[in-house]
């Protein structure tokens, strides 16, 4: 016999009431957790442990057995997650802003809402904030799948102590914001340069003539439309909601399946999580087979390779470092051994961190 709607209603006020006690159950476990590690370790005990928290969503996505979507569950026990963690430590995120930025988009994912997220003006800034301190982590972009690395960030790596200590791929959906202005009265575009030649063919078959300004985000563009008749932004569905602004057109990226990775940078090393990723900085003499030297250990080991990008030097013309991703961690088998090889033919070898995969 079916239940009514009453009965459905008394099922879920009861299941409710039992999230709860468990929900405090683990809020409760995690201060003492806090407590624990206070009491028996240094200031530099660390509170954020990026592999716990993969090994952990990556059990739950494997034991959900619906309705509810991977998705879905894996975005409710990060908050869960996150909440806990503001109990045994408060954390404050820097992030490439203004406030609406995708960078806030994938700093609240990765680290969820209950951090404090601090908006910084330049990729410059944040890795400054976190070294120095006063930012416990720092979020910003490496990469988008359709216009290819952000090389900002590939050279702030060449001088900074950081590590990275996490990744975030994050789906980038583009929406055409104004105030107040109709679509065809639009005369000028701001954006960030990413998302207009994320948006170039969109752009030019439904709004060619009008003119085009980069500006340093997304969501300063946004900034810039507030109460400003004839111009408009590229900038996400936050920044409008942030800034008040209208939607003229919704989802005008050129490709579905646009997407950006950012990276979390900070201060420790990351312990292996069973499903990692290791990123390398490194250079050779400039001379006849030097690239295949380098690459030679990954393949003898069987060593995945996903990323190589090279970048000058600065320190001599025509000299170059090579940026390198790797689906392995450093401190284990296989790739922990082509690093033993790869020293004998680098000059210099700079591992920037090692740490979980990151999924869309």
């Amino acid at each position: 016999m079916a239940k009514t709607l009453a009965q459905l209603r008394t099922e879920i006020d009861a299941l409710d009431q039992q999230l709860l006690e468990l929900i405090s159950a683990r809020a409760k476990c995690a201060a003492e957790v806090g407590a624990y590690k206070k009491n028996h370790a240094d200031e530099s005990a660390q509170f954020y442990r990026p592999e716990r928290e993969a090994e952990i969503l990556r059990r739950v996505a494997e034991r959900n057995q619906g309705p509810l979507a991977n998705e879905e569950v894996s975005r409710l026990f990060r908050e869960i997650m996150s909440a806990c963690l503001a109990l045994e430590k408060p954390m404050n995120i820097a992030f490439l802003g203004p406030a609406g930025t995708f960078t806030e988009e994938a700093a609240l994912k990765h680290f969820g809402h209950s951090v404090k997220t601090s908006a910084m003006q330049s990729i410059d800034e944040v890795f400054r904030e976190v070294e120095s301190g006063s930012c416990h982590y720092g979020v910003v972009p490496v990469e988008n799948s359709t216009e290819g690395v952000i090389t900002h960030t590939l050279d702030n790596f060449l001088r900074s102590p950081l590590k990275i200590v996490g990744e975030v791929e994050l789906r980038i959906h583009h929406h055409l914001l104004s105030q107040g202005t109709a679509m065809e009265d639009v005369k000028t575009i701001y954006s960030h340069q990413q998302s207009l030649a994320q948006c170039r063919q969109w752009l030019d078959a439904n709004i060619a003539g009008a003119a085009r300004e980069a500006v340093v985000s997304n969501a300063y563009g946004a900034k810039c439309v507030q109460g400003k008749a004839g111009v408009a932004a590229i900038a996400s569905s936050s920044a409008a909601e942030k800034y008040g602004l209208d939607v003229l057109a919704s989802n005008i990226e050129d490709r579905p399946d646009n997407t950006t990775r950012f990276l979390v940078i900070g201060h420790n090393n990351v312990a292996p999580s069973g499903h990692d990723k290791t990123s390398l900085l490194v250079s050779a003499p400039n001379q006849s087979g030097a690239l295949h030297q380098l690459l030679a250990p990954f393949a003898r080991h069987d060593v995945s390779l996903t990323r190589i990008e090279s970048r000058p030097s600065h320190s001599a013309n025509w000299e170059y470092v090579f940026f390198l991703d790797l689906e392995a961690h450093a401190d284990e088998g296989p790739l922990k051994t082509a690093l033993e090889e790869l020293a004998s033919v680098s000059d210099m070898i700079k591992i920037l961190g090692s740490y979980p995969q990151g999924a869309v």
